[in-house]
């Protein structure tokens, strides 16, 4: 069954990670914004405009919350559209030393200055060298992601830097995965999910994919949501828990023709 937006196929929500237990990834699929993106600075830029800081976290929280409520009634728009409107929203009633036009736009040109996490260009690389294929797909714009990556000099190691936009739907919906794995033409068990957000952990394996967790501050793991297939400390970790992994000598990798049991999302 294909998915109504894109014509792309998807796993069932029962379908199995593995008929045949965990087993290396073919491709990953990084999450951008906080997975691999240090996003810390953009509560400095709150305070330039003489925001406080800790408008940042709830700022980001609500922009999120809001692309998945237009996601779940079937409708989408993109991640500069949301960040900016709420921004104007979350600056109401501040005390701005700019207009807020001018604040908005200061603070979403952090977006273009964030740097990877430390563990990022090792873990990256690492990955690399087990072989596995590394994609992106963001809520966000593909030219963030871009430009992120190559401040970090590891654009290289990625085939693809995708973005929701083209998929029509925000993760966590299942359309948005199958975008990716139509893109890079590789079934659903034999690609991992690789995010810091349980919510996107939780989206993915629903999708039938493998999940990895990057809890780099020790938090627990919500037990409503689907658990990861690792859990891991930061990449570099990620990259040695799969070391110990193995593939199997047949079967997965040929695209949206071999899924089975699809549903509609």
């Amino acid at each position: 069954m294909t998915d109504e937006h894109s014509g792309e196929r998807i796993a069932s929500r029962d379908h199995p990670v593995s008929p045949d237990g965990p087993r290396k990834p073919a491709l990953i699929i990084f999450d951008v914004n906080e997975t691999l993106s240090d996003m810390s600075p953009m509560a400095r830029r709150f305070e330039d405009v003489g925001a406080p800081a800790h408008l940042a976290s709830s700022w980001f929280a609500g922009l999120l919350r809001d692309g998945f409520a237009l996601t779940v009634v079937s409708a989408s728009d993109s991640f500069a559209r949301l960040a900016q409107d709420s921004l104007r929203i979350s600056l109401h009633g501040q005390k701005l030393d700019r207009d807020a036009d001018a604040a908005v736009q200061h603070i979403m040109g952090g977006f273009t200055a964030l740097l990877v996490h430390p563990d990022v260009p090792d873990g990256v690389r690492a990955l690399t060298a087990l072989g596995i294929r590394l994609v992106t797909l963001s809520n966000g714009s593909a030219a963030i992601a871009e430009g992120l990556l190559d401040r970090a000099s590891i654009r290289g190691h990625f085939e693809e830097l995708l973005s929701v936009e083209d998929a029509g739907a925000w993760k966590p919906a299942g359309r948005a995965y199958a975008h990716a794995l139509v893109r890079r033409d590789v079934d659903p068990m034999d690609a991992m999910l690789v995010a810091v957000h349980p919510w996107d952990i939780d989206g993915a394996a629903r999708a039938g994919l493998g999940t990895a967790w990057i809890n780099r501050n020790g938090e627990p793991y919500p037990g409503y949501f689907r658990s990861p297939d690792i859990m891991a400390t930061s990449l570099t970790d990620l990259a040695d828990q799969l070391h110990r992994w193995t593939r199997p000598t047949s079967g997965g990798g040929d695209g949206s023709d071999q899924f089975s049991d699809a549903i509609r999302l």
